[in-house]
Order: C-alpha cells, then sequence, then structure tokens
C-alpha cells in the first residue's frame, strides 16, 4: 500500500498543478451528487443578498423528530428502563429531538465558501439539551477550469465525507481536508468525474488519510452508471498493535446502479448494489484468524421531491462483516451500539472474539418515506432493522428503529 500511497500522492500533486478543465455546473456550492432531500433543500427559497462581487445566501431547517427504539444484547435490552446504565445515563427507548441547521453560502463566478451551523438537542424539561452546537460544514473552493464539458475545482475545509463520496454503508465521518474535483462530459458517452483527497485523521500524530473515487455516469445515455472508491486509513504505522488494528482499512467500493423511468409508474426509479472489500485486514484472534472484510448493499429508490404532494421511497438490505470498514465509520443502519463500544477495544480495554462490538458485523434493511405535505414542509419516516451477522463474534445484538420527522425548510 506503499506504493499506492506514492502513486495517489503524485497523481494528486500532478492534477492539482495542470488541470485546465471544469466540472459540469449544477449550481451547487458544496456537493455534485445530492440525494433526493438535499435536492429538494436546496432548491428551496433562499434570502440572498447582493454583495460587490458576490452573493451570500442565507437558508436553514428546523427539525422535530421522535425515534422508538429497541435494543438487546446477548437478550438483555440496552435501552429504556432497567436496561443498563452507560456513562451515567441510562438511553431511552423514546427519544424526542429538537434542531434548527443554519446554512450561509456565499459564492463569486469562480470562488465560494459555506458554512453549515447544526443545533441538535434532546427535548424535555429534565433531561433536555439546551447547548449543543456543531459545525458541520466550513469549507471554501475555487474553480480551476472552466469549459462548457469540463470543469475542475478545489476544496478546502470541512464537510460530510459522505457528501463528497456515495455509499450506504461507510463514510460516515467528517473529511478535513482537501479535495480536488474532475468532471467531463463526453457526448454520447457519458458524465465522468475523478474525485481525490486527502484529510485529517489526527493531526496530533501526523497521520492522514487518502481517498479517491472514479465514477462513469449515464453510459452511453441508457441511464446505467458505476463508480469505484478507495479509501486508505492506514498511512501510518503506530509502534502499538491496537492502533494499527483500529486503522488497519483499505476499503475498495464498486456500485453499480440504473436510473430511468418506468412508463406505468412515471417516476424517477433507481436501482443499485454495491461490494466492499477491506484489502488490509488481517486474520486475529479476536475474528478466530478468519478476515471478515467484506461487505455490501443492494437498494431501489422511487421519486423525488421538488414539490407540494412529491413522494420519495428508498428501501436497501445491508450486509456487513466485522473487518469491512472502521466502526467509526459507518454511514448505514448499524445495529445499535448503545454502550458505544468499539470492534477492537471499548474505552481503552481490548476487546475479544467474545466482547468485540463496534457498529460492524451486522445485516439488516432500512426502509424511507417521504411526503411534502407543503413546499416548505417534508414529512420523513423511517424504519430500520439488524441483526449479529456472525455470532461467533462479540455479543449477539438485535437492533429495531422507528422514526418520525417533520422538516421545515425556510
Amino acid at each position: 500500500m506503499n506504493h499506492f500511497r506514492r502513486v495517489f500522492l503524485s497523481v494528486a500533486l500532478l492534477f492539482a498543478g495542470s488541470l485546465s478543465a471544469d466540472t459540469i455546473d449544477k449550481g451547487d456550492v458544496d456537493e455534485s451528487d445530492l440525494q433526493a432531500l438535499r435536492e429538494w433543500i436546496y432548491s428551496k427559497r433562499q434570502v440572498t443578498i447582493g454583495e460587490k462581487g458576490g452573493a451570500l445566501s442565507i437558508s436553514g431547517e428546523v427539525r422535530a423528530e421522535f425515534q422508538t427504539t429497541n435494543e438487546t444484547r446477548n437478550g438483555i435490552k440496552q435501552r429504556g428502563q432497567g436496561s443498563p446504565n452507560f456513562g451515567g445515563d441510562i438511553l431511552p427507548a423514546q427519544a424526542y429531538d429538537v434542531e434548527v441547521n443554519l446554512m450561509f453560502d456565499y459564492r463569486t463566478d469562480r470562488t465560494w465558501a459555506s458554512v453549515k451551523l447544526e443545533f441538535d438537542n434532546d427535548a424535555g424539561l429534565f433531561g433536555g439539551t439546551f447547548n449543543k452546537l456543531k459545525l458541520e460544514r466550513a469549507f471554501i473552493g475555487f474553480r480551476v477550469i472552466d469549459k462548457e464539458t469540463l470543469t475542475s475545482d478545489v476544496v478546502i475545509g470541512r464537510n460530510r465525507m459522505g457528501s463528497f463520496f456515495d455509499s450506504k454503508v461507510e463514510f460516515g465521518t467528517f473529511f478535513d481536508g482537501i479535495l480536488f474535483r474532475y468532471d467531463h462530459t463526453l457526448e454520447k458517452i457519458g458524465d465522468v468525474y475523478v474525485h481525490a483527497g486527502v484529510f485529517v485523521i489526527d493531526e496530533r500524530r501526523n497521520h492522514y488519510g487518502y481517498i479517491a473515487e472514479l465514477g462513469f455516469l449515464d453510459i452511453l445515455s441508457t441511464g446505467f452508471y458505476t463508480k469505484y472508491s478507495i479509501i486508505d486509513w492506514a498511512a501510518k504505522n503506530y509502534p502499538k498493535s491496537f492502533d494499527n488494528e483500529r486503522f488497519s482499512f483499505v476499503v475498495s467500493q464498486l456500485i453499480l446502479g440504473y436510473k430511468f423511468i418506468p412508463k406505468w409508474l412515471d417516476k424517477v426509479t433507481l436501482i443499485y448494489a454495491a461490494g466492499l472489500c477491506n484489502t488490509d485486514a488481517k486474520k486475529r484472534s479476536i475474528t478466530h484468524h478468519e478476515r471478515q472484510n467484506l461487505g455490501g448493499y443492494v437498494g431501489v429508490s422511487i421519486g423525488q421531491l421538488k414539490k407540494r404532494n412529491d413522494w420519495a421511497f428508498d428501501a436497501n438490505y445491508q450486509v456487513l462483516q466485522a473487518q469491512a470498514i472502521p466502526d467509526f465509520d459507518n454511514n448505514g443502519i448499524g445495529i445499535g451500539n448503545a454502550d458505544g463500544s468499539g470492534f477492537y477495544a471499548t474505552r481503552g480495554v481490548l476487546n475479544t472474539a467474545k466482547t468485540a462490538g463496534g457498529n460492524v458485523n451486522y445485516r439488516g434493511f432500512v426502509l424511507t418515506l417521504e411526503y411534502l405535505i407543503t413546499n416548505n414542509i417534508n414529512l420523513l419516516q423511517q424504519w430500520q432493522q439488524s441483526i449479529t451477522l456472525d455470532d461467533s463474534i462479540g455479543p449477539f445484538r438485535r437492533f429495531k428503529q422507528y422514526e418520525i420527522e417533520f422538516i421545515y425548510l425556510f
């Protein structure tokens, strides 16, 4: 993998210094491949203030949500009255949240900046919170090349990794680093893009990660597409074996999909499937000296959210072995993990094959239905559940959760 990292850095430097083309301008200031809800949110009304040389856009979301969760570990419930005490608190089986997101975007012809502040607090007079603030997004970007069918951008700062790269199960962490984007429309062939970046894992230990994604969209105008990504968490060798185990991940993912509009349904429909492999996984005692390094998902999405009475539905099934991705990078269903355990260690104590936890080693499905009550109010409902994949590794766990959420955009 040292060879891969050398090649990656050489390509990134060459890319930054010599690009003279541009990505397809879709009017976004951050992501080029938004999901249906984000497309809906960004299309809504914004407050625009004309400024010298640019424009400032202010938008926001108010969310009210309710979750009911059932989670067991070796048959013992993990949430609600009578459950174990984790870190001084019992996790509720029914949870109410209130959330406000404020987004500020400023752009000129070839530069932009984007900020998102998230205020996500638990409801309740007793036990509620009032001070939870998170910097979800803060980045600047500039366009290196701007042509009709070819663009390239450089983006520096923070964003959700899943906003830049596509996956239903990984890329759940933050991307703090520099991203290079190259997008090219090839007439009658399709849209090709390469996104590659370097991000900070731990500045105290001089630890950085590397990621790249290659996409080929609407191949030969058929609606078929494919995406390949690779992310390297194992770029540093630590003296302690636990640290090396924790970051022993070089994950490749291949997505295949087909986007079309069935005549009988008259709704945009997407069928997709993906497979993952962690090529850096080792045979360890915690996995009974086997490589548990594979994962994948398959699903279908129907509909888009644009105006009142529109609806969108997504269903997907996920399988994730214990060493497929880092447990802290999970972007999928997970398995509850109420105790906040890791796979290799929990609060500094090394795990064994009997105690290994984390949001990995599961199989399950998730159903999501969204409906626009008005042009500004979205009703989201979601059901997800999962179960331990390999019951010889870690405790046997079950997880079920229903969520209903009202989202108002202004």
